[in-house]
């Protein structure tokens, strides 16, 4: 299995209504430091591959303006979908919505 695929296998892991951070994936895949390269992962993630990358957000539980693409604010939009809910500040919760694997 190549890194991206690593990453990917856990990402698909977070259940709906749940959130983690690029830094929590990059630690649970083995690389402390590697935040930037799951970035790295959820931006070159196929369609097909069916990786929830709209359930990573950043340090802080901002989204990413990669989603906006389609739609505007779309990760808040599916995270909300999702019952993700969010600060006044426009940050994810993550007290409330951070996943902890067991």
């Amino acid at each position: 299995m190549n890194t991206f695929e690593e990453i990917w296998a856990v990402v698909r892991e977070i259940p709906p209504g749940k959130v983690a951070t690029y830094g929590q994936i990059a630690r649970l895949t083995g690389r402390p430091r590697g935040a930037r390269l799951v970035g790295y992962a959820m931006a070159a993630c196929p369609e097909n591959k069916d990786v929830p990358c709209h359930r990573v957000v950043d340090r802080f539980g901002g989204t990413k303006q990669a989603f906006d693409t389609y739609m505007p604010d779309g990760q808040r939009f599916l995270l909300e979908a999702e019952g993700v809910t969010f600060r006044p500040d426009g940050t994810v919760d993550m007290d409330r919505c951070q996943w902890r694997p067991e």
